[in-house]
């Protein structure tokens, strides 16, 4: 992101993703959420009309791609450079916040769907997931594991660095992440020999 102070919505979606990674969404209100990103609740309700379901996908959405960003330049060199840079990225996160913030795409996709109306947030939970395995896999195809088992190793690594940072949270220890990442590179070295 630039130097440049950033514009009002843009503001309130980078505040909601900070407090959704630190509170879960069924943990903030629309309030708390305007709050956060220091915005008046008036101006969170003129650029999220639909209310805190549409905030948090755009939270989500906010999230996911500045991962997925990180993830298409770094996989360029291959895999494990993709998987160092994932694993890097929330390491800094969970040690930076003291153990206090994860993910918010996880944080919105183990939540309840709303009884009523769309689950908006949860829907774009599962379009980031599906966004970060399809780099994941296509850079496994690119050096040569067949389709369908670069498709699984993608999901398993999604699903395993994101249930881990929750195990970091909890724990208040970075040693799950830090054995997962070893693992998973042995996984990726094994599917790069086949």
């Amino acid at each position: 992101m630039s130097r440049r102070e950033p514009q009002s919505r843009e503001r309130i979606i980078i505040g909601a993703a900070d407090l959704i990674r630190r509170r879960g969404l069924a943990g903030s209100t629309v309030r708390d959420l305007a709050a956060h990103s220091g915005a008046p609740l008036g101006s969170t309700y003129h650029y999220f009309p639909r209310g805190k379901q549409q905030l948090a996908a755009e939270a989500v959405r906010f999230a996911g791609d500045l991962v997925t960003r990180v993830l298409e330049r770094e996989l360029q060199a291959g895999p494990v450079a993709g998987l160092r840079a994932f694993l890097a990225l929330w390491r800094q996160t969970v040690i930076d916040s003291d153990f206090a913030a994860g993910c918010p795409v996880l944080a919105v996709a183990v939540e309840e769907p709303p009884r009523e109306g769309d689950p908006e947030a949860i829907t774009a939970a599962a379009e980031v997931f599906t966004a970060w395995e399809g780099l994941l896999a296509a850079s496994l195809r690119e050096r040569g594991t067949a389709p369908e088992d670069a498709a699984r190793l993608a999901i398993l690594i999604v699903a395993a660095v994101e249930g881990t940072v929750a195990m970091c949270r909890a724990k208040r220890d970075i040693q799950p992440l830090d054995d997962v990442a070893a693992q998973l590179e042995i996984l990726l070295d094994a599917a790069a020999a086949k």
